[in-house]
């Protein structure tokens, strides 16, 4: 039983502040990539991600160590070499991406078929 605080329980759901985080446009994409590919650089994962804004890469990145899903190396050289690598943490994530792609490659046909019955439907 949820106990009726002031807080309200989605602001204290851990589902929802993990999926609030991992869930934006790039979260699970630079995880993905990390676990594919291991340690890279701020400019490949720029390469591998072509849609993202340096921007937004920056922000997802500096977020994900935040949360202690990704670890950040600086090397003092010219120029500096910055290298980005899954925590344990991160790696421990990955099996639940693999099973939400998964579960998206099989079932994308439906979903696109509902959005569509539900657009013609809404037209009416």
């Amino acid at each position: 039983m949820i106990e009726n605080n002031s807080k309200n329980f989605s602001d204290t759901c851990p589902v929802r502040s993990l999926l609030d985080r991992i869930g934006d446009k790039w979260s699970i994409l630079v995880i993905s990539l990390l676990g594919k590919f291991g340690t890279q650089r701020f400019g490949e994962l720029n390469q591998k991600i072509e849609t993202v804004s340096q921007k937004m890469l920056t922000i997802t990145l500096k977020n994900l160590e935040a949360d202690g899903l990704i670890s950040r190396k600086m090397y003092a050289q010219i120029p500096p070499r910055v290298e980005y690598t899954l925590t344990d943490l991160g790696r421990s994530l990955l099996p639940a991406i693999a099973s939400l792609v998964d579960w998206a490659t099989v079932h994308i046909p439906e979903v696109m078929e509902s959005r569509e019955r539900y657009k013609n439907k809404a037209v009416e």
